[in-house]
């Protein structure tokens, strides 16, 4: 198996710290490397609809919410894990673009709702193909079943640090 740049990296410590046990930072250091590059592919990807990634978030929340592809700001908010002020900027520039509007909520007459536009949904459908494309190209590197288990070690991984958090 060929050496990479994580590997250098975790040997270099080994080398200067005897007795540190740096194995975490050759798992962690290759999902934060690999999801910055497949993040930047993406982000490439999104720009030719005029969006980015976290716009991109935004309208995929609100099109995987089912008809009539309106949430409310804080829902968004919590899906997104934003801060209010985050969520703010994007649902801005996604409104200028007429990916999104807001409306008045029908059941609090104080609140609002998040609408996909149908030049939003036109959006949404076509950017998520073309991310999935970079994901699949990145994947296509192991067999359908190391994915499928990869993904149940990364869901462990991943409920882990959920609890410590």
């Amino acid at each position: 198996m060929a050496t990479d740049d994580v590997d250098v990296i975790v040997e270099q410590w080994r080398r200067e710290r005897a007795g540190m046990r740096p194995e975490p930072m050759a798992v962690f250091g290759r999902i934060y490397r690999l999801a910055r590059l497949v993040g930047d592919d993406q982000e490439k990807v999104y720009a030719g609809w005029g969006i980015s990634r976290g716009e991109f978030d935004v309208l995929a929340a609100l099109r995987r919410s089912g008809e009539p592809y309106a949430l409310a700001p804080k829902a968004l908010t919590a899906a997104l894990m934003l801060t209010s002020g985050g969520m703010t900027g994007r649902l801005d520039r996604l409104e200028r673009a007429g990916l999104v509007r807001r409306t008045p909520d029908p059941a609090d007459r104080r609140g609002l709702r998040i609408v996909l536009t149908d030049a939003g949904r036109r959006v949404v459908e076509e950017s998520v193909d073309a991310g999935l494309a970079v994901q699949r190209r990145i994947l296509d590197a192991l067999p359908p079943d190391d994915q499928a288990h990869l993904a149940d070690l990364l869901r462990t991984l991943l409920a882990a640090a959920e609890q410590g958090a």
